[in-house]
């Protein structure tokens, strides 16, 4: 991703804005800044509506404390300060009041990451910052201890969250995944007790080979190819505007014939994907300079056992995600298509996501497209593009309402004759 090669004042401006169509922030909460190698702050101004602010609208304060611009530079303009002082390695900075962050500071706690390794692995240790005015010297002083310690995500007591990152993407992706993480424990706590992985569980996924060779595509991609490129593309944008995959996590490939797939790129921004970034893999190879995402072993394991299979998608979206971390199965037997589309849903263990893919794919079949992995994700095959992600929407939009349903009574499911009536004219089971 190439994002933070752009001017400071223009990333600030398309993050605070992405934030805000995300619902993670106010018109009036939350500020943004970016520490420039000359030692220059560029910030977010104070009073200005976040749902309107452009480019312009940034600040730069210099090291003397002289600013130039069209505003006031944000009132809390000091911890950002004092963390950047504590931490040179630090190079961005995010504030925001995101509503599950929020929940957490109001009780005086904080998420635990351990939940999903990719938490984990990204957010570390979130720290505790005790309540101080805002804008005040004692409020920075606070939070930079937190920073101080270690922890590059802290949660504000009675406030909010402040990340930080090497760059503005980086400490995107951990307010997000913070966000995210803290979401799913809420929802994991409504139909059961959220499980946490050990420091040897999340180190295991972290050594997961996934090294391929390379070798050199030679000849110009085929329009098949070119069909698929696009069409995956779009998907991978839909997926993150629909929150059904975060900018930091989320795989999906789909198959071009018996010895190539393509899949997207480790390490990459999905919502910044285009077509040229996705990695072509042929017979176990994969194109050169390019890095696919981990789980590419496990797909083109899914592709060798199951000819029928032509996209996979493994993600995680917060509804489906809570159900994976309370190790709880989901009943699909709520509506008409969320059976049809879903049927019976096994619920993998955690190590099955650790080996060559073999013991996802061997639970899989035509009469099992979906499957839950603990405290990972939800993996979802199917005979096309637009079918996998249909039943990838379908999924999150069913547990969903299996989560909300709790406060009403129990759910009923379809059964007896009424499900054999679905099965028969539906499924030929």
């Amino acid at each position: 991703m190439e994002s933070h090669y752009l001017p400071s004042h223009i990333q600030i401006a398309r993050v605070l804005r992405l934030i805000y169509l995300s619902g993670l922030t106010t018109t009036s909460g939350g500020n943004i800044s970016i520490r420039g190698n000359e030692g220059n702050v560029w910030i977010t101004p104070s009073a200005v509506d976040k749902g309107d602010l452009t480019e312009k609208d940034i600040i730069k304060v210099r090291p003397d404390g002289s600013t130039e611009g069209l505003h006031k530079p944000s009132s809390e303009l000091p911890f950002h300060q004092a963390i950047y002082k504590m931490r040179p390695d630090i190079g961005a900075i995010i504030h925001a009041h995101p509503p599950a962050l929020v929940s957490f500071s109001i009780v005086r706690k904080t998420p635990d990451t351990s939940i999903l390794p990719q938490a984990q692995y990204l957010c570390g240790r979130v720290g505790y910052a005790p309540y101080r005015l805002p804008g005040s010297e004692e409020l920075g002083e606070s939070i930079a201890r937190e920073f101080e310690k270690g922890s590059n995500a802290v949660i504000m007591e009675n406030h909010g969250t402040v990340v930080g990152g090497r760059n503005l993407t980086e400490a995107y992706a951990r307010f997000e995944t913070l966000e995210f993480c803290a979401r799913t424990q809420m929802k994991a706590y409504q139909i059961g007790e959220p499980h946490a992985l050990s420091a040897a569980q999340v180190q295991a996924f972290e050594d997961r080979p996934s090294t391929l060779a390379e070798f050199d595509p030679r000849e110009e991609p085929t329009e098949t190819e070119r069909h698929i490129r696009y069409h995956l593309t779009n998907i991978i944008h839909r997926a993150c505007q629909q929150n059904l995959m975060t900018s930091a996590y989320g795989t999906i490939s789909a198959r071009i014939d018996d010895e190539r797939f393509l899949i997207n790129p480790t390490s990459f921004d999905r919502r910044q994907i285009q077509v040229k970034d996705l990695v072509l893999i042929k017979n176990g190879q994969r194109e050169r300079g390019k890095l696919p995402s981990r789980a590419v072993q496990l797909h083109q394991r899914i592709y060798r056992d199951h000819p029928h299979v032509q996209c996979i998608i493994n993600t995680q979206s917060p509804n489906v995600t809570a159900f994976c971390v309370a190790h709880q199965d989901l009943d699909s037997r709520t509506i008409p298509e969320s059976y049809i589309l879903m049927e019976e849903i096994p619920l993998l263990p955690y190590d099955s996501i650790l080996d060559d893919g073999a013991t996802v794919s061997k639970a899989l079949g035509p009469h099992v497209p979906i499957a839950f992995l603990q405290n990972d994700s939800v993996l979802v095959t199917g005979g096309s593009i637009l079918e996998t992600f249909d039943r990838l929407e379908v999924a999150e939009f069913t547990a969903t309402s299996l989560i909300d349903s709790h406060a009403l009574g129990r759910m009923v499911p379809i059964e007896g004759q009424e499900l054999q009536d679905l099965k028969d004219k539906f499924l030929n089971k």
